[in-house]
């Protein structure tokens, strides 16, 4: 939601401008928000599975768990999010994230009760890609440079 993106300022992360601004032509996803039902499990399983910490906040009435920012680097951050607007899904968009080795990050995830709809694949120049469902219900993708 709109409000959360806003609230992600307050947690330190700036929108685009002036010498960021081809940064943000390159990369211009400022936000994203996983949907959760169950924001413990969900804080559990992605500081589990990526080694993350989340900073958990209310913000407008809705449980929110950023992911970090580095702020002044290219690429987006986001944050898991709970409320009546918010419901998790296997359709629509697809988030992805890069780990510099998807094995063991399935391992972590299986650990925590993901299955894998999609294993490991290699995809050319692009690296390898793989696709696990969280802890909500939620189709999420990984992606990794080649060896």
């Amino acid at each position: 939601m709109l409000v959360t993106a806003l609230a992600a300022c307050d947690h330190g992360i700036q929108p685009p401008d002036g010498a960021r601004q081809a940064a943000a032509a390159a990369n211009p996803v400022y936000h994203f928000e996983i949907s959760v039902t169950d924001m413990d499990r969900a804080v559990r399983f992605y500081q589990s599975v990526f080694g993350y910490e989340l900073s958990r906040q209310t913000v407008d009435g809705y449980e929110i768990a950023f992911f970090p920012r580095a702020d002044g680097e290219p690429g987006s951050s986001g944050a898991l999010a709970k409320g009546n607007v918010y419901v998790p899904s296997t359709s629509g968009a697809i988030i992805y994230f890069d780990v510099a080795d998807i094995d063991p990050v399935l391992e972590r995830a299986v650990a925590q009760g993901a299955s894998v709809p999609f294993p490991k694949k290699h995809i050319a120049a692009a690296g390898y890609v793989a696709e696990i469902s969280d802890s909500e219900g939620n189709r999420i993708a990984l992606t990794a440079v080649s060896d």
